[in-house]
């Protein structure tokens, strides 16, 4: 069987207050971000993506990996068919960078991320 997962190319972690975590992540990681919106704050750390999303009701959702892939629409719905359930259904999140995520049976979070501009290291 060959995969269609491409591997790892985002992390994402849901903050409370943006501001304060993007100067942590900045220091912590020596690096200053790359992308900086009020609704996203992204950081290039050795070729990958860390990306800070502002979550005011933080709930334990707050860290997603996202995997990349060729085919969203399809991918996602492979999840679907095996019984994952949805958590964000397929969307455009800028040019044409498009994600999603479900939730395992066990309640896990897989995210799935198009990134046709993502090159490996």
């Amino acid at each position: 069987m060959k995969t269609t997962i491409l591997g790892l190319r985002t992390v994402g972690y849901r903050v409370s207050d943006l501001d304060n975590a993007k100067k942590w992540y900045a220091e912590a990681f020596k690096t200053e971000p790359y992308f900086d919106e009020p609704f996203y704050v992204g950081f290039n750390i050795g070729g990958y993506e860390l990306g800070l999303q502002p979550d005011e009701a933080v709930n334990g959702d707050n860290v997603l990996a996202y995997w990349g892939v060729e085919n969203i629409q399809a991918e996602y719905d492979w999840f679907i068919s095996l019984g994952a359930t949805q958590h964000e259904a397929p969307q455009n999140v800028g040019g044409e960078i498009m994600v999603a995520s479900v939730k395992d049976l066990w309640g896990n979070i897989i995210g799935l991320i198009y990134n046709p501009h993502f090159k490996l290291p």
